[in-house]
């Protein structure tokens, strides 16, 4: 099996998880109990489009050496009773990306992208809001127990280094890599993001003969009672080996 064909680290980390997972309810994409999160794609124009601040986790702990968008879980200082929770999460996002990378971010700066709800029943599951700005001026000056490496990111190259198992990516930041890809500039971009609104990616994973299979709400596999169907819609990310495959209809 050459080394493309290989399932990487996040494949495997998920089959094991597979086995945890439950059906989703339509009370699992606002579950109270689950912990809640908030990333931030800083973002700068570059010669051929917009580049992306990435940052690579250490070698332990949860994500361990994936490479990542600056962010992290609400702490009791970015809760609001009377805030949303996109809102608490925007806070966490810009308090994170501070503590992680040293750049100051405008809550106000900051348009909400999607909103991703892991499967119901994986050991680590947390509901992560990503949002996106054009990066601050300053310098990067990285948290040591929270990031080993950082680099301005072109995502069609960090995506290709991943099909090629050079490092480790996991789903919703592949995702949201190849949702960068086409845009002319950032700009562009976050005039996108604005027109669309937040996308929700309510998450159902299956185990198949080719390694974990992620669907979202559009594709025509997503319920239960659609699993067999050959044909429809498709909203979903093979991930079984290198590269992974991403396929949405129009």
């Amino acid at each position: 099996m050459s080394d493309t064909a290989r399932p990487d680290r996040a494949s495997r980390d998920l089959m094991a998880a597979l086995d945890q997972t439950r059906p989703r309810t339509a009370a699992d994409a606002a579950d109270p109990s689950v912990p809640v999160a908030g990333t931030v794609l800083l973002l700068r124009d570059g010669a051929t489009g917009p580049e992306v601040l990435m940052i690579e986790r250490p070698d332990r702990g949860s994500f361990a050496g994936a490479w990542v968008f600056p962010g992290g879980k609400l702490e009791e200082s970015d809760a609001d009773e009377d805030a949303s929770e996109e809102d608490d999460a925007r806070r966490a996002g810009v308090r994170e990306t501070w503590e992680e990378t040293g750049l100051v971010v405008a809550e106000t700066a900051l348009r909400t992208v999607s909103c991703w709800d892991p499967p119901p029943g994986v050991p680590l599951r947390i509901r992560t809001w990503f949002f996106a700005c054009a990066a601050p001026a300053g310098e990067i000056s990285l948290s040591p127990g929270e990031a080993v490496a950082a680099e301005w990111a072109r995502p069609d190259d960090m995506l290709a280094r991943h099909g090629r198992g050079e490092v480790t990516l996991y789903p919703p930041t592949w995702v949201t890599l190849h949702g960068l890809i086409g845009s002319e500039d950032v700009g562009a971009f976050l005039d996108g993001v604005r027109l669309r609104g937040a996308a929700r990616f309510e998450t159902v994973v299956r185990r198949t003969p080719a390694g974990p299979l992620f669907l979202w709400q559009d594709d025509a596999a997503y319920d239960d009672a659609a699993e067999d169907k050959a044909s429809g819609p498709r909203h979903r990310l093979e991930t079984g080996r290198l590269p992974w495959s991403y396929v949405r209809s129009a």
